[in-house]
């Protein structure tokens, strides 16, 4: 199938138009005409290889949401016609001992991914939602619920599961008192949830004007991570401190302001992290971890919930031909919270 999409040839390549082969359709695919796309800011990092393991030529986007145009014939879960979502991965082992968890994102031979993966039946490259069209097995693809926002929702495939898979995991609910650092893509979602799941939400910041927003976003509380004096006030307060920040900074201010077994888990930072501490987990039994994505029945969970409690991501629409003007934005943090592509603008490339 030759499918038109938009694509990084190099990494100081920008992108552009670029028409390829998807795989042959097999049994247990859904073939989906893409509507939205949203912009990760790891679609930037893998686009300029950032990160070392780029293939090129690549086709970013793992935020997918769009309609599904057909079915092969063991397909159960899904009609054409159907609203369907796509996220970060379109496929894993299956048998491994996180797969069988549902966990396919720590799938032990690792998951496939919906760009710059590999497929694990012909090896062929994968290529992401920047395009007209996409297919994966029934089992890696979502229901969206007919209320959404389609715009709002594309987020959601990695955005709002990368933030609600640890608010689930750590048991947030009525009684946890939750802490944000960073209010950006996965910050804004972070604070959505969390208020949504009935914790007392904080957001720590090094940016005063920021507070009108947090709090109309779901924080409860707002704290300067700069002011000493704030943080001081915080001590012992958090369950949850849910780090967003992309980039290397220093946590240890951060790590008193959890409870007695409270945990700072990671979900921003891919890479080396600053020295810490120690004595404040020591003498708190507080702990650092990390979380990445979620699995497909978490996802579908987490897309439940947003459906039920009217809660999508905050976007600014952009067509395809601005995706680099909208990554050199992106890299000044200058976006509300999330681009995403309309794909009806792709017919005019």
């Amino acid at each position: 199938m030759k499918v038109l999409g938009y694509a990084a040839q190099t990494p100081s390549a920008p992108l552009a138009p670029f028409l390829f082969d998807r795989r042959a359709p097999r049994p247990d695919d859904v073939t989906i005409e893409i509507l939205y796309c949203g912009v990760c800011h790891s679609d930037l990092h893998q686009a300029r290889n950032d990160w070392g393991f780029s293939e090129y030529p690549i086709v970013p986007g793992h935020e997918i949401v769009g309609r599904v145009i057909a079915v092969g014939d063991s397909v159960t879960k899904f009609k054409p016609g159907d609203l369907a979502a796509i996220g970060c991965m379109v496929d894993s082992c299956r048998v491994c001992a996180p797969c069988n968890e549902g966990l396919e994102q720590y799938c032990e031979e690792g998951n496939i991914q919906t760009y710059n993966g590999r497929d694990r039946h012909d090896h062929t490259q994968t290529f992401g939602g920047y395009s007209q069209v996409i297919l994966a097995s029934q089992d890696f693809v979502l229901h969206l619920p007919e209320n959404m926002d389609l715009k709002g929702a594309a987020p959601l495939l990695c955005a709002g599961i990368t933030t609600w898979s640890p608010l689930r995991h750590w048991k947030i609910g009525a009684e946890s008192k939750v802490a944000v650092i960073g209010l950006g893509g996965l910050g804004h979602m972070a604070l959505k949830l969390a208020h949504a799941l009935g914790a007392e939400v904080t957001l720590f910041t090094r940016s005063p004007g920021k507070e009108a927003d947090a709090r109309r976003l779901g924080a409860h509380n707002v704290v300067l991570s700069t002011d000493s004096a704030q943080m001081q006030s915080v001590h012992n307060q958090f369950d949850l401190i849910i780090d967003t920040v992309p980039y290397e900074h220093d946590i240890n201010p951060y790590l008193p302001t959890l409870t007695l077994d409270g945990t700072l888990v990671f979900v921003g930072l891919l890479g080396d992290s600053p020295t810490f501490n120690t004595m404040p987990m020591i003498t708190g039994r507080r702990s650092i971890a990390g979380s990445c994505i979620g699995g497909i029945a978490e996802t579908q969970e987490m897309l439940d919930f947003c459906g039920q409690h009217g809660i999508v991501s905050d976007v600014e629409v952009i067509k395809i031909q601005d995706i680099n003007a909208a990554y050199e934005r992106l890299l000044k943090s200058d976006v509300k919270y999330r681009f995403v592509i309309d794909m009806a603008s792709l017919s005019a490339a």
